[in-house]
């Protein structure tokens, strides 16, 4: 009998975590080794979609207990991290911005600030993809803006500039907020178990905007050079806000006021003391209600990226496995040989390890694995957990070789005006720019701050 197609990605799935048993086995305890089984099984189903995402991200709360390495209660409460309602606040206004379409209007007022010439226009996209990607998914994002850029030209060569920026954007972008990107959401989640005073809203965009500006100059440099004798045409018409994109935009201002006030400046001001998960959800709850009504349960509902809350939940189980089973502990001691060297040195190493891994596996899951086991670290040796687990998380977003890496660049690829083998090269590239400056602005500008 011939196997599908589904049938032999979760058979090569199981075959890869019992190779992965296999190998950890000599080096770690049986529960343990079963842990990394389990990872590499849900990696390779997240990679290959053997399995739908939400379903693979719930098995955390079967397999678990089934192996006894957290119970049912240990593995499901990590399904309701406060961090996840954050994530839910966020979308909520996401699809509200989607459904108004301010999204365009956004995206017409950002281009119109900028020279029309090709590489303006490139600068243009870049940058808008990546402030919306700040408080938007990274995928909605890329979305929108796609479809608007492929538009703006017919010429094949400069569709694909256009295409990459939109997704290089939404990738840099991402990182300049706490809720920009799933693995800064989980990094929140993680200081907040282990009992670490959390970064600020307003102090996370100070420390990260340098370096996601720098990026931003790099990749509309980069990507605009031979083109100085191609020209595109931008209209000039912009359509004034409507009703409902002013009472979505007058949320947002609101919420951004409130997220600042409520930052405490230390030691001269201590905020409001409110939780940021609760301004995020009130926010996004707050368009249900009259005199607002953007939003409408029965109608959007259909929106909400359960699946992607599901996937939270994982990584949150997956960070309390590594902690309760000793396996992070296990792992750091290997990396603690590292972490002896010079601390710039270890950060090089950890930035260079998690740029490159992100490439062939989920960023969400790889930094749910690596952020326990970096804070086992810094606790053995004295070094600053927050510092490394910042790096860490930042160059976790840091995918533009392949686009299996990231959700932007697979978007980019289905225009069908790019290939592997320019992502590739452009790819390269960028993550070795974006090494250089996480590693200098780590150590001479975050090493005194946090």
């Amino acid at each position: 009998m011939e196997l599908n197609s589904q049938t032999k990605k979760i058979l090569l799935s199981i075959f890869l975590g019992l190779i992965g048993l296999a190998i950890a086995f000599p080096f770690f305890t049986l529960q343990q080794s079963i842990l990394i089984a389990f990872i590499v099984l849900m990696v390779t189903l997240w990679t290959n979609e053997g399995l739908s995402l939400a379903v693979v991200s719930l098995l955390p709360i079967i397999i678990f207990p089934a192996a006894g390495i957290l119970t049912t209660k240990e593995a499901s409460v990590n399904y309701a991290n406060p961090i996840i309602y954050l994530f839910l606040g966020g979308f909520l206004i996401a699809i509200a911005t989607e459904k108004t379409g301010l999204h365009k209007v956004i995206a017409n007022r950002m281009l119109s600030l900028f020279p029309s010439s090709v590489r303006g226009i490139i600068f243009a996209l870049i940058i808008t993809s990546g402030l919306l990607s700040s408080v938007l998914s990274n995928t909605t994002t890329t979305l929108l803006l796609l479809p608007i850029a492929l538009f703006l030209t017919s010429e094949v060569k400069l569709k694909m500039r256009l295409a990459l920026g939109i997704a290089y954007g939404a990738s840099i972008g991402g990182i300049l907020t706490p809720i920009g990107t799933p693995p800064n959401l989980i990094l929140m989640g993680l200081m907040s178990d282990m009992g670490i005073e959390a970064i600020p809203f307003v102090q996370w965009v100070y420390m990260v905007a340098p370096l996601v500006f720098i990026m931003f100059g790099a990749v509309g440099y980069v990507l605009s050079m031979g083109l100085k004798e191609h020209t595109i045409e931008v209209g000039t018409h912009i359509d004034p806000l409507n009703k409902e994109q002013k009472k979505v935009l007058y949320v947002m201002f609101g919420l951004i006021a409130l997220l600042i006030i409520n930052a405490p400046i230390k030691p001269y001001y201590d905020g409001l003391g409110l939780s940021e998960s609760g301004i995020l959800l009130a926010a996004g709850l707050v368009l249900f209600l009259p005199p607002l009504s953007i939003l409408e349960w029965e109608t959007d509902k259909d929106n909400i990226p359960f699946q992607i809350m599901f996937l939270f939940g994982a990584g949150f189980a997956i960070a309390a496995a590594f902690t309760k089973t000793g396996l992070a502990h296990e792992i750091a001691q290997y990396l603690i040989a590292f972490a002896t060297m010079p601390l710039i040195a270890f950060i090089i190493i950890i930035a260079v390890l998690i740029t490159f891994t992100t490439e062939i596996t989920s960023n969400t899951a790889l930094i749910s694995i690596m952020l326990p086991i970096l804070y086992k670290v810094a606790e053995e040796t004295g070094i600053d957990p927050t510092l490394i687990m910042m790096v860490a998380t930042v160059c976790a977003s840091y995918a533009f070789m392949l686009p299996i890496a990231t959700a932007p660049n697979a978007i980019a690829m289905s225009s069908g005006v790019i290939s592997i083998k320019t992502m590739a090269t452009y790819g390269i590239i960028f993550n070795l720019i974006g090494i250089i400056l996480i590693v200098t602005i780590a150590n001479f500008f975050w090493k005194g701050m946090i």
